[in-house]
């Protein structure tokens, strides 16, 4: 499906207008300033006249149950299933990404949008018609499908569904407190110990993450990290 019409877009949430029809988002720590017609680094947040849309607002590329193990998440309702969802497009370009398919897609497929039409509410429904627990936004990253996941987790809340963030925390504080009300848990992908790891294969800083996952301790988010062991790249034996 292509993401282009003006149905399919959502005014975002967390920027501001610049001068000459530029935009600035606020939602992750790239701070991307947009220009006309033109998208930020993730590929799935546009400036239209002036304005900011997300294209990814209500169209999921993945859903599916899984155990929160796989998150993975062992210390939050464990023995639980989790009702995982995504839409396309992510804030990083990490040259090892196991979902570079949904993560890299507007990048691979020329800004093309994918995904199936699913309101928040039925995102809910869904997980409680599986007798899931919690929600996970995940296999992309969630910051960049920021205001489709906001909506679903307030939601969720009112259900008594516990709402997890699979994340590169890479989001702007700004971000974290407009969520935060809602969020019960996060997996952070600590990629590495060093800024030169974090430059030259994500396409990101080390700092701003760190920063967050402090944060988040102190907001009352449960905080679980995964790192994934690259040979020769993050697996040195100062990191």
């Amino acid at each position: 499906m292509s993401g282009d019409r003006e149905e399919d877009m959502k005014e975002a949430m967390l920027y501001s207008p610049l001068e000459d029809g530029e935009v600035q988002c606020y939602l992750c720590n790239h701070r991307c300033i947009i220009s006309l017609s033109k998208r930020g680094i993730c590929g799935v947040r546009e400036n239209r006249e002036g304005k900011l849309y997300t294209l990814v607002y209500g169209r999921a590329i993945s859903l599916n149950v899984d155990p929160v193990e796989k998150k993975p998440l062992f210390h939050l309702s464990p023995g639980s299933t989790s009702f995982s969802m995504a839409a396309v497009g992510c804030n990083f370009r990490c040259l090892q990404c196991q979902n570079h398919e949904i993560s890299q897609l507007p990048r691979d497929q020329e800004g093309r949008i994918e995904g199936s039409e699913v309101s928040p509410a039925k995102v809910v429904s869904l997980a409680k018609q599986y007798g899931c627990q919690s929600i996970s936004y995940t296999y992309t990253e969630p910051t960049i499908y920021f205001e489709y996941a906001y909506d679903i987790s307030r939601q969720a809340r009112q259900e008594g569904i516990k709402n997890i963030f699979v994340t590169n925390g890479y989001m702007t504080g700004e971000a974290l407190d407009t969520i935060q009300p809602y969020l019960d848990a996060a997996n952070v992908d600590l990629k590495s110990f060093r800024e030169k790891f974090y430059r030259d294969v994500c396409g990101a800083r080390l700092e701003p993450i760190l920063e967050n996952l402090k944060r988040m301790r102190q907001m009352g988010i449960w905080v679980e990290i995964t790192t994934l062991v690259i040979p020769t790249l993050n697996d040195s034996d100062q990191e």
